[in-house]
């Protein structure tokens, strides 16, 4: 990397950082996905990335690919981004598609039939709403708001809490259950529902289902990553304190 570059590759690790695994609502960066950054003479940024197993979904990858793509070109001074995955088994059929102008359809023909992208987006993009409510959710519990005291919130109260880092993360997921104003409720179902303060714990119990196999898989993923290519030092912990697949990884090997 030359010192020249370095600014602007930084300015591409920044805006990576934002994007997620669809499965997983965590930062590929953060999971360790991205690999390096090229940026030519053109102003044409690489993206290199990898993923946990060659099996990866076709589908998911892609999503992380266009992503990437809708990301780096927020920078101004970028002409193109490519991104280019490897040691996959839809590899070929991604980098090459990500070269040029074909969709995902076009790219594995038959074999996207009954695939729908923008279904699973959607899918994911309302477990990754709810997990961000969720977290905020409690943390304001954790600071003694009461049910109604915290359902009573609007969406422009919420810049009042600008200080508790959850907020900003759930805001950007709040137009998933659709379109809102800033006087609408800061919390409600994915589905659009009013939550009201007597149903609130069961609410959120039911999203607590959804984020334990959302952290079950974000635990494997880092762990199959880390044993795939050795790298369980350089894989950073998951979002709280518990032992992850990953520590289990180190212990067996210090044994070893």
């Amino acid at each position: 990397m030359t010192s020249a570059k370095a600014p602007r590759i930084a300015a591409v690790m920044a805006r990576l950082a934002h994007v997620t695994d669809p499965e997983l609502d965590e930062s590929v960066v953060r999971l360790g996905f991205i690999t390096g950054i090229e940026i030519d003479e053109q102003a044409v940024v690489s993206v290199y990335f990898r993923l946990p197993t060659y099996w990866c979904s076709a589908n998911f990858a892609w999503i992380m690919a266009e992503d990437m793509i809708q990301a780096v070109t927020t920078l101004a001074w970028v002409k193109q981004v490519r991104p280019v995955l490897d040691e996959h088994m839809f590899a070929s059929q991604i980098n090459q598609a990500m070269a040029g102008t074909r969709d995902f359809r076009t790219a594995f023909g038959a074999e996207a039939e009954g695939s729908s992208l923008d279904e699973v987006r959607r899918t994911f993009a309302r477990k990754a709403f709810g997990r961000r409510q969720l977290a905020l959710v409690e943390r304001l519990l954790a600071d003694g708001w009461t049910a109604p005291a915290i359902l009573a919130l609007r969406v422009q109260d919420l810049n009042d809490l600008s200080q508790i880092d959850l907020v900003w993360p759930y805001l950007e997921k709040r137009a998933v259950p659709g379109p809102f104003l800033s006087t609408d409720p800061a919390f409600i179902g994915a589905d659009g529902a009013t939550v009201t303060p007597e149903r609130l714990a069961v609410h959120l119990n039911t999203l607590r289902g959804v984020v334990v196999n959302m952290e079950f898989n974000g635990a494997l993923c880092r762990g199959l990553l880390a044993a795939r290519y050795e790298e369980e030092e350089a894989i950073p912990p998951a979002r709280d304190s518990q032992p992850q697949l990953i520590d289990f990884i180190r212990t067996t090997r210090q044994r070893g």
